[in-house]
């Protein structure tokens, strides 16, 4: 789980790790989550899903920061 500040809100993105068959690669469930001085604003559901924890954060981020600037 990756933050920064944007625009006065913390922006969260977050890499949930998904695999159902262990023969099956690892995939990563995209989320995001904005807060302002530790109280929860808004959050995403499931984004999308990811080959990595570092595309799943950032997409959590994206997000985050576009409903900021939609809503803020």
């Amino acid at each position: 789980m990756e933050s920064e500040i944007y625009n006065g809100y913390s922006v969260w993105g977050h890499a949930i790790l998904q695999q159902e068959d262990i023969l099956q690669p690892e995939r990563y469930a995209a989320s995001g989550t904005i807060t302002v001085g530790g109280k929860l604003i808004e959050a995403s559901g499931i984004l999308g899903y990811f080959d990595t924890g570092e595309e799943a954060q950032l997409a959590g981020r994206d997000w985050a920061r576009a409903w900021v600037d939609a809503h803020g």
